[in-house]
């Protein structure tokens, strides 16, 4: 009995903390249209602002907590609706999703600046470690005062949006802002206030945890996805639903660790403790209604143009002879490096066909690479067999995560993929059949009609040849009826429902086709590492992934030979120069947040400069005949501008 009643405290403990984070995510998505992915990370950053002030700087503990919740966080809110988020609900969930996951890894970094990781930091609960005795058991007062929080904010939130003007203006901003306005209501007034509340909401769920959880960049963070899963629960509409999910959430949890746990082995003690979450918030996910098509789409929609065959066969053959220019140039490390980033451009590669050209986000690409890697290493063979195997594998996977969620899109599907990395990430990829819980597997490299890429440049020079085939395969692809489809879908759902495509098949194959160039590339960078570990293809690798695709350009064969360059880079800069580790996250989370609503990223801004340098340049006479029609394209990364016409209503251009 003691036991029960024990864990029971823990377990209400846990929910009613995941419940404040998770109103605040409701509240600010149900306000704005906004789901924000770094949610969790505000609340990891508040956490950091609350131990400065009330260990660091020695001020009490109400006087800290009062600055945090009340002046900081509402500021921070603020300053992020009017800079970040203004008009963001408009935008395509594509959009938004890469902008808050651009926000996400912006925290990360802005923590990491502030506060090193070369301190330890903890925080005391409040009222200190004094309690009480219940039932033969000693309650702490941190653990009441956070139950009783949770309901005067369930119980305010309510008395909030339904019983007062401000509130009622809130639901009213996200339905229509123009009548909003003709009734004397300020909607960017409206807007600034949820997100003040919603950074508030974060911020205390925040602190009340991070006595409990430790003061970590990502432990605060990632423990968002219980209050996603609390959230999805209640259809981002229902705070009653939301409190419940996150309540049961918190009790499964906290009998998971009493009961179960300590009678398994260590992926049973660790990994499918923190898995819970990801098992709700997946389930959730599979049972939520089907989303709506939307008819008409937003207006001047923009992608690459695609190169015609004559020019890309050009430039493979001018990066193919630059790779053998350069190779026998390069010393072992640099070597490994250029390798490095050609099997980053390979998993970009993926992510255009996913999400340049389907308009499908994945927040989970590092999974599959993962796949890949360890099955070429469990086989065991520098047979050609090996690598077709392992695509074979990830592509089935791929599949396999697709079906169930094939009712499934925009925010929905890419938490589907984020709950399936993670669900890889703690319980699969620890498994026996995999890696082993902390241990890691060789893997041999490739040997292809008796020759043996065993030498690291031969090796890079083959990585460089594929990359090079896979780029001309997608862009053929991209130029035919496939590739036609993978835009119309992307642009106009409705439009393609009512000629009669087959839309969740389709899906389907997207996915599949996008874990199987991963898996290659994860096949591929297995051999050109020697040793993996399941820590190269944590949930956390996706994220930079996705966000240096958008920066660099996720629309375009190019931008993935950039991204590449500059995911690699990434860990180079950070050993060499420690200090600069934050402000690398920092740098990549800007870059997003403003690119974040132009998929075509750096490489666009370079074309552009490099035909700006050309001005007197004749236009080609398709280019002509593109202007004199109302249209206008550049090739190589200029923008295509559809006529609005043809797209704000159910037509697709």
């Amino acid at each position: 009995m003691e036991e029960f009643v024990a864990y029971s405290v823990t377990g209400l403990f846990l929910g009613a903390a995941y419940a404040i984070a998770a109103s605040g995510l409701v509240l600010t998505y149900t306000t704005t249209r906004v789901f924000n992915l770094a949610h969790g990370a505000i609340s990891m950053v508040m956490a950091f602002a609350y131990w400065q002030l009330h260990v660091q700087d020695k001020l009490p503990t109400a006087l800290s907590a009062v600055l945090v919740l009340f002046v900081i966080a509402p500021l921070f809110g603020l300053a992020l609706e009017r800079l970040v988020m203004r008009g963001l609900g408009e935008a395509p969930v594509s959009v938004s999703l890469v902008v808050t996951v651009g926000l996400f890894v912006f925290l990360v970094g802005l923590a990491q600046q502030f506060w090193p990781t070369d301190q330890f930091r903890s925080v005391p609960p409040f009222f200190g470690y004094d309690s009480f005795p219940l039932f033969g058991v000693r309650i702490s007062y941190h653990f009441v005062l956070t139950i009783g929080l949770s309901a005067v904010v369930a119980a305010g939130l309510y008395v909030l949006l339904n019983r007062t003007r401000v509130g009622t203006a809130m639901r009213a901003a996200v339905d229509n802002r123009e009548l909003l306005e003709l009734f004397g209501a300020k909607s960017t007034r409206v807007s600034m206030m949820s997100w003040a509340l919603g950074s508030a909401l974060a911020a205390l769920g925040g602190i009340l945890l991070v006595s409990y959880t430790g003061l970590d960049y990502y432990t605060l963070t990632f423990l968002v996805i219980s209050a996603f899963a609390a959230a999805m629960l209640g259809r981002l509409r229902s705070l009653p639903l939301t409190y419940l999910g996150a309540i049961a959430l918190g009790l499964v949890t906290a009998y998971c660790q009493g009961y179960i746990a300590p009678h398994g082995g260590q992926l049973i003690q660790t990994g499918l403790q923190s898995s819970l979450p990801t098992f709700m918030l997946f389930a959730i996910l599979i049972f939520v209604p089907q989303v709506r098509l939307r008819v008409g789409q937003v207006k001047g929609i923009l992608a690459a143009n695609v190169p015609g065959t004559p020019r890309t066969l050009l430039f493979s053959g001018v990066l193919i002879v630059a790779c053998l220019v350069a190779l026998p140039m390069l010393n072992q490390t640099n070597m490994l490096r250029f390798g490095t980033a050609i099997g980053y451009a390979m998993i970009m590669l993926s992510l255009v066909l996913l999400t340049g050209y389907g308009g499908y986000v994945s927040l989970g690409q590092f999974a599959f690479v993962g796949v890949g890697a360890a099955v070429v290493a469990k086989m065991n063979t520098t047979s050609i067999w090996a690598i077709l195997v392992a695509v074979a594998i990830a592509a089935a996977v791929g599949a396999i995560v697709a079906i169930p969620v094939l009712r499934l899109t925009g925010l929905y599907l890419a938490l589907a993929t984020l709950a399936f990395a993670e669900l890889m990430d703690k319980l699969v990829f620890q498994a026996d059949f995999m890696f082993g819980w902390g241990g890691s597997l060789h893997a041999k490299r490739l040997s292809i009609f008796g020759y043996d890429f065993a030498s690291t440049g031969t090796y890079v020079f083959m990585m460089t040849v594929v990359f090079v085939l896979m780029g001309i395969g997608l862009l053929a692809l991209r130029r035919g009826p496939v590739g036609r489809l993978l835009i119309a879908l992307r642009d106009s759902p409705a439009a393609c429902g009512t000629l009669g495509l087959n839309q969740r098949w389709f899906r389907v194959a997207v996915f599949s086709l996008s874990a199987a160039m991963a898996g290659l590339a994860g096949a591929l960078i297995a051999g050109l590492e020697g040793t993996i570990s399941p820590t190269d293809f944590q949930t956390l690798q996706s994220l930079p992934l996705l966000l240096i695709a958008v920066v660099a350009g996720v629309t375009s064969v190019t931008g993935a030979l950039f991204g590449g360059i500059l995911l690699m880079l990434l860990p180079v800069v950070q050993a060499t120069i420690p200090s600069l580790s934050g402000l690398v996250f920092l740098v990549i989370g800007v870059g997003a947040i403003l690119l974040g609503r132009d998929p075509n990223g750096l490489v666009n801004v370079l074309f552009r400069a490099m035909r700006g340098a050309q001005p007197h340049m004749p236009l080609p006479p398709r280019l002509r005949r593109q202007r004199s029609t109302g249209a206008h394209a550049i090739e190589d990364g200029e923008i295509e501008s559809v006529p609005e016409a043809q797209v704000a209503g159910h037509g697709v251009a």
